[in-house]
């Protein structure tokens, strides 16, 4: 038995209703398309091209995380081989770069609005794609809408392991 809506120009039976509100949510959904909706989403997938591991707990690709203690071991995780190469460590929230042969690391939880799990990084520089903030290798803000600084880790090499400390 469908439920009828009263309307000005008649009744509005549920299953039309649906139609409508599924319509209305494609026109949307067309003009902005689907990345207006899900720029604070989060990801599971890893993809070498941009960085990120692929968030499971314990060991995955030669990171190990324990507590405040991030092991990467270099050999396996290549990535990090070369100037400019980058990690997004989602278990530990951390952001992981080589600079020059030198390597930096800070916290992935963006001082805007809390995003940990949306970055870019190029020349040098951070950028949280939620909402824009631009930060440099030492996590000070280049662009805002931030205006407090990513949180610095300590990292060391030893050998062929890179440890992060939060």
């Amino acid at each position: 038995m469908e439920k009828s809506i009263p309307t000005t120009s008649g009744k509005l039976t549920d299953s039309r209703r649906k139609f409508i509100e599924k319509a209305g949510l494609a026109a949307v959904m067309g003009t902005f398309g689907v990345a207006f909706f899900t720029s604070c989403s989060s990801t599971d997938d890893a993809d070498p091209g941009n960085g990120n591991n692929t968030g499971n707990p314990g060991q995955s690709g030669g990171i190990t995380v324990s507590g405040n203690t991030i092991r990467i071991d270099l050999t396996i995780q290549t990535r990090l081989a070369s100037s400019g190469g980058w990690l997004l460590i989602q278990d530990a929230r951390a952001l992981v770069a080589n600079i020059n042969g030198s390597y930096v690391a800070m916290t992935s939880v963006c001082t805007h609005s809390g995003c940990s799990d949306s970055w870019s990084f190029a020349n040098s520089r951070f950028t949280c794609t939620c909402h824009g903030s631009v930060f440099d290798s030492a996590g000070k803000v280049l662009q805002g809408p931030a205006n407090a600084p990513l949180a610095l880790f300590t990292a060391s090499v030893n050998g062929t392991t890179l440890t992060v400390t939060k």
